[in-house]
């Protein structure tokens, strides 16, 4: 017998559940499944990202709706595109012997005319992103009055991206009396703020401990020199030949550049980021789903959703700005029962941030070093010597052997050999005999959290934790008045009576414009250029204003002309410089740029350079 039928599910679920090869249930289907289906209940889970979520809250519901009649009944908030479709590829999975199930999905970037018509046809569930739901109920393109069950999904994820304000008005035109079950990887507070208000004495149920990683995930840090980040990433994945993998940055920009470099240097890379159309970041998750791309560059925002299997590595280009949002990272990896690894490069300045993510994951970090130059060469050349000899002989070539033979008549076994490995383990060598020692950060390599950038502008603002705001609320704060997107600002560090924050260059003098003699509650709100991070420590709370009264928000006079004083110079920021052909700064190519090697996939915005 089935493992789930002691859950309680029908048998026309059942026989779903073998037709998809389920045999057992994970830990958080066991736990929840019984309680939803015994009672209407409002449910809190806590459970790490590739823990069958999905199935733990989409069975109970199609269990319990009505499918012979075609009111909404079920609705499914999740914070991306992609995580919608693949709620409603696998709620459809699960009801495929539910005669009459019509699962529609609502999201951005598609028809809205077209899913309206697909509601109307009798929706009984709806799995939707907040901002395209938020816009057919405004336009009374869909009703959801009469459900009886509201599942958040990733609720932590879709408040990070700021959809507080989303949610709470969709969820102001459900019936009071439904159920609703949230679901979460981690608990930050303001996930439990959601909780309190929408739910009645919600039952809760935590996998593992609340906010802890994946235990099937292991943790690595590097640490090197701030300049040295792009040369210690070819490493760690020229160190593991099979690597398929998720890369992290905080920024769009980042995150184009760091795909960029890797395409240039040969590496199959795609980037994932907001400034894709859909078109684009549909052709580069098809290329990575097909293992075309072996190395995909990405925002947090945008790789929110991805459930893609096998990936061996998550590295962690940047840290992200959230702690939290690390345990997001590294469930993309060891998944469903698999081991993964999760890698950090760090500079000196953010090994702290390594003890604080421990405290949340309640796993310990391992620190190692890069590897060296001829270590990656023994590892590449066993690779090879492993692939060769599990290779299939293909005796299509059989018809040439005399010739070749005869060519290698004079060449002994042990020669033939040696030769046939010097062309690959020759290109690794000559490549990586002169690099340095990474995990030796030079003298003069700066080891700041924000590295020197001349793309970035870093801003003082005199408004802080005093003043009601922690990181996120200020990042809304941020976006919302400036009207820039989620991944436009970032860096956000909040102080007790002031805070610093990021854009790109770009944005530099629409943040300043804007708050010329801006307002909020009757007090001045002041933001200027800081130029270098030196900068921030020396501040303290005490008074930037010419009159000395204090950083405070709203504190003292304004201090008129202390931004064309003080913001000459920019943001003092510089980029790491254009990407080095090699570790040493000699012009070698890199050892991936080969006549032999071609990218199958990659970033398909930018052409590739031609290869020798």
């Amino acid at each position: 017998m089935n493992a789930f039928h002691k859950l309680g599910l029908e048998d026309h679920l059942i026989q779903a559940v073998t037709d998809l090869g389920f045999e057992t249930p994970s830990e958080v289907q066991e736990k929840t499944i019984p309680l939803l289906l015994e009672d209407d209940i409002d449910l809190v889970a806590l459970a790490q990202t590739g823990t069958g979520k999905t199935a733990a809250f989409g069975f109970p519901m199609l269990q319990k709706i009505d499918i012979d009649s075609r009111t909404t009944q079920g609705l499914i908030l999740s914070p991306t595109r992609e995580l919608c479709l693949q709620i409603t590829n696998e709620m459809k999975l699960y009801g495929k012997h539910c005669k009459g199930l019509n699962v529609t999905a609502i999201y951005g970037g598609a028809s809205i005319t077209d899913q309206a018509k697909q509601v109307k046809r009798g929706a009984q569930i709806i799995v939707a992103t907040p901002g395209r739901m938020k816009d057919m109920i405004s336009r009374r393109l869909v009703d959801i009055s009469k459900i009886e069950y509201a599942v958040l999904d990733e609720a932590d994820e879709m408040l990070n991206m700021g959809f507080f304000e989303d949610i709470t008005e969709i969820l102001s035109h459900t019936p009071d009396e439904k159920s609703t079950w949230l679901f979460s990887a981690t608990m930050p507070k303001e996930v439990s703020l959601i909780a309190k208000k929408f739910m009645a004495n919600p039952t809760e149920v935590t996998v593992g401990h609340k906010n802890m990683g994946s235990k099937n995930v292991s943790h690595e840090y590097f640490l090197v020199g701030a300049r040295d980040r792009y040369q210690a990433l070819k490493r760690l994945a020229d160190a593991n030949p099979e690597i398929f993998s998720v890369i992290f940055c905080r920024t769009k920009r980042d995150t184009q550049k760091v795909a960029e470099q890797l395409i240039e240097d040969g590496y199959s890379a795609g980037a994932l980021h907001g400034d894709l159309s859909q078109n684009q970041r549909d052709v580069v998750m098809k290329s990575f789903r097909a293992k075309q791309i072996q190395m995909l560059v990405a925002t947090d925002v945008a790789a929110r959703g991805i459930d893609v299997e096998d990936i061996t590595h998550v590295i962690n280009y940047q840290l992200p700005d959230e702690i939290e949002t690390y345990t997001h990272r590294s469930g993309r990896t060891g998944r469903a029962g698999k081991s993964g690894i999760s890698m950090v490069i760090v500079s000196k300045s953010e090994v702290r941030k390594i003890k604080s993510i421990e405290r949340i994951i309640q796993k310990e970090f391992i620190k190692k070093d890069v590897p060296s130059g001829m270590e990656i060469c023994e590892v590449q050349l066993k690779a090879l010597a492993s692939k060769i000899h599990d290779t299939e002989i293909n005796h299509e070539i059989d018809p040439y052997l005399n010739e070749i033979n005869s060519l290698f008549e004079d060449v002994s076994k042990d020669e033939l050999i040696k030769k046939f490995f010097s062309v690959e383990f020759t290109r690794f060598f000559n490549y990586y005999k002169k690099t340095k020692d990474l995990n030796s950060p030079s003298e003069g390599s700066r080891s700041d959290d924000y590295e020197k950038d001349d793309n970035s502008a870093r801003f003082f603002i005199n408004i802080g934790s005093k003043d009601g705001y922690d990181w996120m609320k200020l990042k809304d704060f941020l976006r919302d008045t400036l009207q820039l997107n989620q991944d436009d600002v970032y860096k956000v560090d909040v102080k007790e009576s002031f805070a610093f924050f990021n854009t790109d260059a770009a944005h530099k003098d629409k943040v300043l414009e804007f708050f010329t003699d801006f307002k909020q509650d009757g007090r001045f709100v002041n933001v200027e250029i800081t130029e270098k991070k030196s900068r921030e420590r020396n501040r303290g709370g005490g008074g930037r204003r010419s009159g000395g009264g204090g950083g405070g928000y709203g504190g003292g006079g304004r201090g008129r002309n202390d931004r064309s004083k003080g913001s000459g110079s920019g943001s003092g920021f510089r980029s790491e410089g254009k990407s080095r052909r090699s570790d040493s700064g000699s012009s070698s190519k890199s050892p991936r740029r080969s006549s032999d090697f071609k990218p199958k996939g990659g970033d398909f915005s930018r052409p590739r350079k031609s290869r020798r």
